[in-house]
């Protein structure tokens, strides 16, 4: 795969000044970087800044069981030498039960922010590539590549339509 495009790439370097190439007679090769065009995008930072806030509370449900566990474990601490050895293995099987049930609820809150950022982007991702793919038509290329997915080592500026997506995404396109 880096082999083709580093031919890729150095069928491009020798071009002049146009938007895309086009190689062989039938090859027109342009890039866009994705990770410009999301964050020119209103409705991604919208979304973000609304991922932001239903976090917050799950946030907040875990530092309270940081709190609860930083707790038990001064207490402990604190009382271990006056400790019985049965209720200090009592105490010692209460932290570890509540740093597996940190643990759990952290993994299960991982997975419903993935879940919950996906949902938000989706839309967003399927109006960017939407637009990426009517540029492809319009422009006829043959590829288009994201220069941010790091597939793309070197490129003629020139072939960047990165401005593009972003001025139809602005658009409403």
């Amino acid at each position: 795969m880096r082999r083709v495009v580093l031919i890729l790439c150095a069928l491009l370097l020798p071009g002049g000044t146009a938007r895309a190439q086009t190689v062989d007679g039938g090859l027109k090769i342009g890039y866009i970087n994705s990770s410009a065009i999301v964050a020119e995008s209103s409705a991604a930072l919208a979304a973000q800044e609304q991922f932001q806030r239903e976090m917050v509370p799950l946030e907040s449900e875990l530092q309270a069981l940081e709190t609860e566990i930083g707790e038990l474990m001064n207490r402990y601490q604190a009382q271990q030498v006056t400790l019985s050895p049965d209720v200090r293995r009592n105490r010692q099987d209460q932290i570890v039960q509540k740093q597996q049930q940190y643990q759990t609820r952290m993994g299960e809150i991982e997975a419903e922010a993935a879940r919950r950022q996906q949902e938000l982007v989706a839309p967003i991702m399927e109006r960017i590539n939407g637009i990426i793919q009517e540029i492809r038509r319009e422009g006829s290329y043959t590829f288009i590549f994201d220069v941010s997915a790091g597939g793309l080592i070197a490129a003629d500026e020139a072939l960047d339509l990165t401005e593009e997506v972003i001025q139809r995404l602005a658009q409403g396109g």
